[in-house]
């Protein structure tokens, strides 16, 4: 657990790191000592986590019963995890997207739907049955249960939360999920952003369950492509600190978001190059690129290459065909 306070023009922010069983590490949460005192993010529902959580508060003279706001970024499980258990012991109120209202009021039924999901999306995109059944196996052990929450103040894009000493702009920025939300002080030029942008990793532009609309994989929403459009109206605004959902502040947005950007044209070009060989569904791609990682980690490999073969389709120079319920891509 590490804890770590900044006061850009406002109420102390304060970051507090929690255990997550990820490959990514700890998470940050973030403790806005303003009124409402607020929280941003939960951490995943584990025991070493709440421990670590109340530790945080506790370093800060504060209990977790005195929470008054809870902001949550995204849903993701090292996100949202404990968000049931902040309300039941303190009753604060939950404030979130309304998309990601909706996936919380039944977080149970969402997960299963979620992992329903992903199991036909790497069927669809070639990954062999065992692979699939091991990486399904492994996300749901490690998430731990989900219990639903009632988010009491769905949000909106333009939305302002007002804080006594800060006003929070809600932004959303879909692509590493669909409820990627940031929100942003713009008088103190600074934003808590979630895992929409980190230091140390690229945020994987994962495939979800559409929250609206046909849940056929072969209609999935086009999550990198998303997520780069996501990068480009934030490396508009005008920001000197950015609070990340893992890692340490970004200092210098722009700069790291055009170092992402030519991560992923680079990786654009090779995945094209690959496909000069001949057509390969996005699981042998996967393999080409990272050998056994793309069996140990099948759907987040998969999910990295798909948001690329989108790109290349959109740009014309690569095409897709199903055979035996599998689908393949050529370069055109």
């Amino acid at each position: 657990m590490g804890c770590d306070a900044a006061s850009r023009g406002g109420a102390p922010i304060v970051r507090i790191e929690l255990p997550t069983p990820f490959p990514v590490g700890n998470v940050n949460v973030y403790l806005i000592e303003d009124r409402p005192l607020t929280l941003v993010d939960a951490g995943p529902n584990s025991a070493e986590a709440l421990t670590a959580l109340t530790a945080g508060l506790a370093a800060r003279g504060r209990r977790l019963e005195e929470i008054e706001l809870l902001l949550l970024t995204h849903q993701h499980s090292d996100h949202v995890g404990l968000a049931g258990e902040v309300v039941t012991r303190s009753g604060a109120t939950v404030a979130a997207i309304e998309p990601l209202a909706r996936f919380l009021g039944d977080h149970e039924r969402s997960m299963q739907v979620e992992e329903e999901y992903q199991g036909a999306v790497m069927e669809l995109h070639g990954v062999p049955r065992e692979p699939a059944r091991r990486a399904l196996a492994a996300a749901q052990a490690k998430r731990g249960p989900a219990h639903s929450v009632h988010v009491a103040r769905p949000l909106a894009a333009g939305d302002v939360v007002e804080l006594e000493s800060r006003r929070l702009r809600v932004s959303s920025r879909s692509g590493h999920s669909p409820t990627d939300t940031i929100f942003v002080d713009e008088e103190a030029r600074v934003a808590l952003v979630g895992d929409h942008l980190i230091v140390h990793i690229s945020s994987n532009p994962v495939v979800h369950s559409p929250l609206d609309g046909s849940r056929d994989p072969r209609h999935r929403t086009p999550a990198l492509r998303n997520y780069l459009d996501s990068l480009g109206r934030t490396a508009a605004l005008d920001l000197d600190l950015l609070h990340p959902g893992h890692g340490r502040d970004v200092a210098d947005h722009r700069r790291l978001i055009a170092e992402r950007l030519e991560l992923h044209a680079g990786r654009k070009r090779r995945i094209h190059t690959e496909l000069r060989d001949g057509p390969r569904s996005a699981h042998q791609v996967a393999l080409q690129l990272w050998g056994d990682v793309a069996v140990e980690q099948a759907f987040l490999t998969a999910c990295e290459v798909l948001g690329h073969l989108d790109l290349l389709e959109a740009d014309g120079v690569v095409v897709q065909r199903e055979r035996d319920g599998v689908v393949e891509y050529a370069a055109a």
